[in-house]
Parts: structure tokens; C-alpha cells; sequence
């Protein structure tokens, strides 16, 4: 069943609200309402200090990471318009484990 097709029965309204609220009432009873609320608020409470807890350890293993870089000194530039020097006088093939033709087999 494809999410469009649930929705086009549409949210509860005000009447539909009362009922599934009568409801509820019937099966938890009076007393066991305040008591699960509480404990929704609690989880809900857990769960934010949570995701603080999980954001700020990730900005800070961030800002530990950006620090130990800046600290590295640059020593070496490599500039897109040159290509890198090659240390031996023969021509390298394009794809290593291959033979041109120049070079013996």
C-alpha cells in the first residue's frame, strides 16, 4: 500500500481524537495515564540528551582532527598543470605490467 493511498483518508479529526482518547482511557484506566505520560516524557528527555551528546562529541572529534592538520607543516605542493617528475630516464608505460612497443620484451 503506497504512502498516497493512506493518506487520502486524511489525519483524525476532532471527533475521531475524542474516541481514540476514550479509548486509551478504557485500557490504561485512570491512574496508569499520568504514570505512562511521565515516562514518555522521560524517554523523550533521554533521547535529546542524547543526540547533544552524540553532536557534540562529533564536532569536537572534528575540531580535533582540523587542529592535528594545521599543525602539519606543508611540504610539498603539487601543481595541476605540470605533470610529476619522473626519477629514470626511460619512458614509463601507461598501465604498469605493460610492455610499449619501444622497450624489449
Amino acid at each position: 500500500m503506497s504512502p498516497t493511498s493512506l493518506l487520502a483518508f486524511g489525519l483524525p479529526g476532532g471527533s475521531e481524537w475524542i474516541i481514540i482518547l476514550l479509548v486509551i482511557l478504557v485500557l490504561f484506566g485512570g491512574t496508569k495515564i499520568p504514570q505512562l505520560m511521565r515516562g514518555v516524557g522521560k524517554g523523550m528527555g533521554e533521547l535529546q540528551k542524547g543526540l547533544e551528546e552524540g553532536k557534540r562529541a562529533f564536532q569536537d572529534a572534528s575540531n580535533e582532527v582540523r587542529t592535528d592538520r594545521a599543525d602539519e607543516p606543508v611540504t610539498e605542493v603539487a601543481r595541476a598543470d605540470t605533470p610529476p617528475e619522473t626519477t629514470s630516464s626511460e619512458p614509463r608505460s601507461p598501465v604498469s605490467g605493460t610492455v610499449s612497443r619501444d622497450q624489449p620484451s
